[in-house]
C-alpha cells in the first residue's frame, strides 16, 4: 500500500478544527504533490511556500453528510464531480452523502484556483487523495482512543467505522468531532488502485439537475437588486483607439444613465491581460435594449495606432516568416538536407488554418461594486487569482480587500482565461460609483481579439529505395508564435529530422485555444503522415507503429516528450476496436493519433457518401490519460472534443479587412450543426495505474487529422488548408 506524505520538515500541508455546527473541518494543501519519490523531497530542495496554504476544505458533519469545497472554476469539464469522486474514494463515504459547493476565492483559505491546460484534476489527484485519507485516518483513530483499542482493529467503510472482531461500530458523523483534538498523522496509507470502489465509475453532473431546470448558476443568471447594466464598445479595428465620441447626445438617450471613457491599462500587466484594446467606451443604464440602441447611435473618432492588417497582409507575413523568420524553437538530428538528395521518393505538403473565435456560449460578462475601500466581483472566469491581482493593481487596492467569487462558466475554451472583463466591470463600477453588470454581445466577444492564431507549416519526407522513412522535416510559422512542438512525435523515430518553430508579428491579440497549437499541428501531420504511407504503399496505422517500434527500440536523439508504448497503444487499441482492415464496402475510414496534455488519443472515422455530401457515420476513440475518474464525464470531454474538432475544421474562420475581422456574428461565421455531428462516437479508454492526466482538450487534436484522412477516402480530395469547407456548401449531414 503506498503511502502520503502530511508534512515536511514539521510543517504540516493538513489542519484540522472544529466545524460549526458540529462536527471537523479538514484543511489541506491543494497543490501540494508530497509522493514518496517526489523529486523536490528526495533531493532536499526547498519547499514551495504555497505548498503550505491551506486551500482546500472538507466539512464532515455530524450529521455524517461530508462536504467539499470545490476551488476550480467549473466551465464543463465536470471537476464539481470529479475532484469530490477522489476525496469520498479515500474518505471511503458513500457518494449519496457528498455535497460539493462551488469555493470562493478570497475566503482567505483558497489560491491558486485556475481552470486551464487540461490541469485541474492532473495537479489536484496527490492532495485530494491525502485529504481523503487524512480524514479517514483520524476518524479511526477517535474511535480507537473513544473505544480503547487499536487502530488495527477497526474498519472504515461507507461512512461506518466498525470493529473487526466486536460488534460496536459508529458512524462518521458521530465520531467526527472527536478527531479534532486528533493529532495529524505525518504520513497516511493510501488505497490501492485495485480497491478504488467509486473511481473509474460512471456518475452523474451534480449540477445537472440544476442546468436542465434552469436553476440560476452562470454569470448573465446573476442578479443583485440595484445593480446597473453596462455594455462596451471598443475599436473597431487593431490598430485603432478611442478618441472622442458624441457623450451628450449618447446620455441623452431614454434609458442611459452615464456614458464614458474607461481605461484598463496595468502596471507590470500579466499574461491574461488585455495586450489590444485597453481604452473603451462604456454606456450605462437599467436594460440592454437601450444600452444596444445607444452603441448603434455613437459616433466615434476612432485614432490609428498603427497598422490595419488584412488577411493579406497575414498570408505575406506567415509566408515571409516561413522563408526568414525569428526561429523560437528547434530541433535536428542527423542530416536531413543530404538524407533528402539521396531519397527515392520525396513528398512535400504545405498545411493552413485561419484565426478563430472562442465563441463560447455564453458570451463575456461581469458583476462587481467596487467602493472606496473594497471590491467585490462575481461571475465566470478560468484565472480568479490572475483577475483578483489586475484588479488589484488598476484600483490601487490591496488585495486583501478584493473579492472574486466564481459562477459556472458557460464556456470557457481558453477565453476566460483573460481577464479583461473582469477589469473593465471594476473600472465601470468605480466610475459610476455603485454595483454594475458588463454584458457583452455576440458581436463584441467576436470581435474582442484572444483569437487563436493563423498558421502555416511546410511537412517534408523522404523515402528510401524500400519506402523507409529517412528524412523528415517541419517548419511552421504563427502570427504571432508558431505551432510545431519539435520535440514531439515524430522526433524520436527518423534517423535525419528538422522541425523549427517560428514567430511572425501581429497586432491581432491571440490567446489559448482548445488545445492550443496541438489544434492546428495535429491535423496538419496526422493528414501528411497518411499522404507518405500511402506514398510508401503501406497501411496507415501500420505505418505508424513502425515508427514508434523504432522510438521504443532504438531512439533517435536524447529525448523526445511523450512515451511510445502508449502512443502506440492507443494505436493499437482503435485498430483492435474499430476492426481496422476488415473491408467495409461504402464506408471510408481515417486515422490520426495524437499526444498533448500528458494524454495519448487516436480516432477512426468512418464516413459515407449520401446524397454526394460526405457524413461522419462514427467515430471510434482510445484513449490513455492514465486512470479514469469519473467514466461518464470523461467519455463526455473526449466526444466534445471530436466534435469541436470536426465543426472548426470544417467550417470556422475570421478574415480581416482594414484591421478588423469581416466576421461578427453567426450568420457569417459558421459552426457545426446538429445534423453535421458525427453520428456515433465510442470511447475506450486504456486501463492502467498511472496517475490521470489531462482529459478536456487532447480529443480535439486528432479528430482534424481523422477527418481530413477520410475525406480523402471518400472524397479522392485532400484538404490542406482550414475551414475544408466554407459557408457556400453544407456538408456532414
Amino acid at each position: 500500500m503506498s503511502k502520503i506524505k502530511t508534512q515536511y520538515n514539521r510543517r504540516s500541508f493538513i489542519k484540522v478544527s472544529a466545524a460549526a455546527g458540529g462536527g471537523m473541518l479538514i484543511g489541506f494543501s491543494w497543490l501540494n504533490a508530497c509522493k514518496p519519490n517526489s523529486p523536490e523531497l528526495a533531493q532536499g530542495l526547498p519547499i514551495p511556500e504555497e505548498w503550505y496554504e491551506i486551500n482546500g476544505y472538507i466539512k464532515i458533519g455530524d450529521t455524517g453528510l461530508v462536504t467539499i469545497y470545490s476551488p476550480n472554476p467549473e466551465i464543463g469539464q465536470n471537476v464539481r464531480t470529479s475532484m469530490p469522486m477522489i476525496v469520498a474514494e479515500e474518505l471511503d463515504v458513500p457518494w449519496e452523502h457528498v455535497v460539493v459547493e462551488q469555493a470562493p476565492l478570497n475566503t482567505g483559505f483558497y489560491q491558486n484556483q485556475f481552470a486551464g491546460g487540461s490541469l485541474s484534476i492532473r495537479l489536484s489527484w496527490n492532495a485530494l487523495r491525502m485529504a481523503g485519507a487524512t480524514g479517514r485516518r483520524m476518524l479511526l483513530e477517535a474511535a480507537a482512543k473513544e473505544w480503547g483499542v487499536e487502530v488495527a482493529d477497526l474498519t472504515a467503510s461507507e461512512g461506518m467505522i466498525k470493529e473487526k472482531e466486536g460488534e460496536r461500530s459508529v458512524s462518521y458523523g458521530n465520531i467526527a468531532s472527536k478527531a479534532v483534538g486528533i493529532e495529524i498523522p505525518e504520513e497516511v496509507e493510501l488505497k490501492e488502485i485495485k480497491d478504488f470502489k467509486l473511481i473509474g465509475t460512471s456518475q452523474k453532473n451534480v449540477d445537472g439537475k440544476k442546468i436542465v431546470t434552469g436553476e440560476p448558476l452562470f454569470g448573465y443568471d446573476f442578479h443583485r437588486d440595484g445593480m446597473k447594466l453596462a455594455m462596451i464598445a471598443h475599436p473597431p479595428a487593431f490598430g485603432m483607439k478611442v478618441g472622442d465620441f458624441n457623450k451628450d447626445e449618447i446620455k441623452g438617450m431614454n434609458g442611459v444613465d452615464d456614458a464614458f471613457v474607461i481605461d484598463i491599462s496595468v502596471d507590470e500587466p500579466g499574461m491574461f491581460d488585455e495586450k489590444g484594446f485597453h481604452q473603451l467606451i462604456a454606456i450605462v443604464g437599467d436594460k440592454t435594449w437601450p444600452l444596444m440602441e445607444a452603441k448603434k447611435a455613437l459616433r466615434v473618432n476612432w485614432e490609428t495606432t498603427g497598422e490595419l492588417e488584412s488577411s493579406a497582409k497575414h498570408r505575406e507575413r506567415l509566408d515571409k516568416a516561413l522563408a526568414s523568420g525569428e526561429v523560437q524553437e528547434k530541433r535536428r538530428d542527423g542530416n536531413p538536407e543530404a538524407a533528402f538528395r539521396r531519397a527515392a521518393k520525396v513528398i512535400e505538403r504545405t498545411y493552413t488554418a485561419p484565426f478563430i473565435a472562442h465563441n463560447t456560449l455564453e458570451p463575456m460578462n461581469f458583476f462587481a461594486n467596487v467602493t472606496a475601500d473594497a471590491a467585490e466581483l462575481i461571475g465566470p472566469t478560468q484565472t480568479p487569482e490572475a483577475l483578483e491581482g489586475s484588479v488589484a493593481k488598476l484600483l490601487n487596492m490591496p488585495i486583501e480587500n478584493i473579492t472574486v467569487n466564481m459562477t459556472r462558466i458557460g464556456g470557457g475554451f481558453g477565453r476566460r482565461l483573460y481577464v479583461h472583463f473582469g477589469l473593465e466591470a471594476a473600472a465601470i463600477s468605480k466610475k459610476i460609483g455603485g454595483p454594475v453588470q458588463l454584458v457583452y454581445s455576440r458581436e463584441d466577444d467576436m470581435t474582442q481579439g484572444t483569437y487563436r492564431p493563423t498558421y502555416k507549416s511546410v511537412y517534408k519526407a523522404g523515402l528510401d529505395e524500400n519506402n523507409k522513412l529517412i528524412a523528415f522535416a517541419v517548419k511552421g510559422a504563427g502570427l504571432p508564435d508558431g505551432p510545431v512542438f519539435p520535440n514531439r512525435f515524430p522526433a524520436g523515430t527518423v534517423e535525419n529530422y528538422s522541425a523549427e518553430k517560428i514567430a511572425a508579428p501581429t497586432n491581432v491579440t491571440t490567446g489559448a485555444w482548445r488545445a492550443p497549437r496541438s489544434n492546428f499541428t495535429a491535423g496538419a501531420e496526422q493528414s501528411f503522415l497518411d499522404e507518405v504511407a500511402e506514398l510508401a504503399g503501406k497501411d496507415p496505422i501500420d505505418f505508424r507503429l513502425e515508427l514508434f517500434d523504432r522510438a521504443i527500440n532504438d531512439p533517435v536523439g536524447a529525448e523526445h516528450d511523450y512515451e511510445a508504448e502508449r502512443y502506440a497503444g492507443v494505436l493499437k487499441l482503435v485498430k483492435e476496436k474499430s476492426d481496422w482492415g476488415t473491408p467495409m464496402p461504402g464506408v471510408h475510414r481515417g486515422v490520426a493519433a495524437y499526444y498533448c496534455h500528458s494524454t495519448y488519443v487516436a480516432e477512426v472515422f468512418d464516413m459515407i457518401m449520401e446524397n454526394g455530401n460526405p457524413v461522419v457515420q462514427k467515430v471510434w476513440c482510445a484513449v490513455d490519460c492514465g486512470i479514469v475518474v469519473n467514466k461518464d464525464g470523461a467519455v463526455n470531454m473526449i466526444q466534445g472534443g471530436v466534435v469541436d474538432g470536426v465543426g472548426h475544421a470544417m467550417y470556422s474562420q475570421l478574415t480581416f479587412e482594414n484591421g478588423a475581422p469581416k466576421e461578427m456574428n453567426f450568420d457569417t461565421y459558421k459552426l457545426i450543426r446538429h445534423s453535421q455531428a458525427p453520428r456515433e462516437i465510442e470511447v475506450f479508454f486504456v486501463e492502467n495505474e498511472i496517475a490521470p492526466t489531462g482529459l478536456g482538450e487532447p480529443g480535439l487534436p486528432p479528430a482534424i487529422g481523422a477527418l481530413a484522412n477520410a475525406m480523402y477516402k471518400a472524397t479522392g480530395v485532400r484538404h490542406y488548408d482550414q475551414p475544408f469547407m466554407g459557408m457556400e456548401r453544407r456538408v456532414l449531414g
